[in-house]
């Protein structure tokens, strides 16, 4: 579907989205508090995922059309001025995420990014992950991220205008021939300065107990070795290497930061979200850990070092969501 096709469907969509839940506010609010009601969910989740929706199409709705404006004022080339409007966006998305759910996020290792450019290796477990993570790098960091992100992620019109508008890039999982996206993760990269942050989430898909079977079934196909160090994972899925390793080429200068989170587990799906909202929120925690370049190494060794950077970032979720 072309650039201009998908535009012209997703926009309007999330616009009359925000308009037809603010103008069928005194049904939706009722009839989704008696849903939950009847099912016995004290903590209303239908209503607070729709109050979330709500917030969230009217963000997208303002974000297109500053992004509008910027476009008649001639200044889509402006990356400045877009990544203000990215980081007022995340700011405030994430700020209507933790209201309407009741999630708190805790930090920690925020100083591994102060100083740049480097490069971003982040856990994939929800739907939230490129939020959170935006998030941590916008507003608590204060640098200027590019984003690996799926091409399916273009449905969202604040992605598909904004983010082509600044040097992110959305693969398209579904080629034949890779070195084409390889090559364009090594050029995303290559002129970074030091206020920039290169982020790529190594798993490729967010992580569930059967994703990580079947993966890891795949793997020992191929690499039974391979496949029996990583059995020890119990929550992050095997680390895709081939576009971390052209990320990272394309910035020989750059550091590495890994990055993991718990409290998102189970986000996956919107039923996993209405379950997890069910519950007692749960803290959650945000951990980036810097690597020094000159310890990463390249070539064939670059795989068997990522998987034992991904079975101690396992263990550490591990440690965080059972600490007894």
């Amino acid at each position: 579907m072309g650039s201009l096709r998908r535009r012209l469907i997703s926009i309007p969509a999330v616009c009359f989205t925000g308009i037809a839940l603010v103008v069928l506010l005194p049904v939706w609010v009722p009839l989704a508090v008696l849903a939950d009601l009847v099912r016995l969910r004290w903590r209303l989740p239908t209503v607070r995922l729709l109050a979330f929706g709500l917030g969230w199409a009217w963000l997208e709705t303002a974000g297109v059309t500053v992004a509008a404006g910027l476009w008649l004022i001639r200044r889509s080339g402006d990356r400045e001025r877009h990544y203000r409007l990215q980081h007022w966006w995340a700011a405030n998305l994430m700020r209507v995420l933790c209201r309407t759910t009741g999630i708190r996020v805790e930090a920690s290792g925020i100083e591994a990014l102060s100083s740049g450019p480097v490069v971003m290796l982040c856990r994939h477990a929800s739907l939230v992950d490129s939020l959170v993570s935006a998030w941590v790098v916008t507003s608590l960091a204060h640098k200027r991220p590019r984003y690996v992100l799926k091409r399916e992620l273009l449905a969202d019109p604040c992605l598909d205008v904004v983010g082509n508008r600044l040097p992110n890039h959305f693969l398209d999982r579904s080629v034949v021939d890779s070195a084409p996206e390889l090559a364009a993760l090594a050029a995303l990269s290559a002129d970074m300065g030091p206020g920039d942050v290169a982020v790529i989430f190594p798993e490729g898909t967010r992580s569930t107990p059967a994703k990580r079977a079947r993966a890891l079934a795949r793997i020992a196909e191929r690499n039974p070795e391979r496949a029996a160090t990583l059995a020890g994972l119990h929550h992050l899925l095997p680390p895709r290497s081939a576009g971390s390793a052209a990320l990272i080429s394309g910035a020989p200068n750059a550091d590495l930061v890994i990055a993991w989170h718990t409290g998102f587990d189970g986000l996956d799906t919107f039923g996993g979200i209405l379950r997890h909202l069910t519950k007692r929120p749960a803290v959650v925690h945000f951990v980036a850990r810097r690597i020094s370049r000159d310890t990463v190494p390249t070539g064939e060794a670059f795989t068997p070092w990522l998987d034992q950077r991904w079975l101690e970032s396992d263990a550490a979720v591990n440690l965080l969501l059972n600490p007894h």
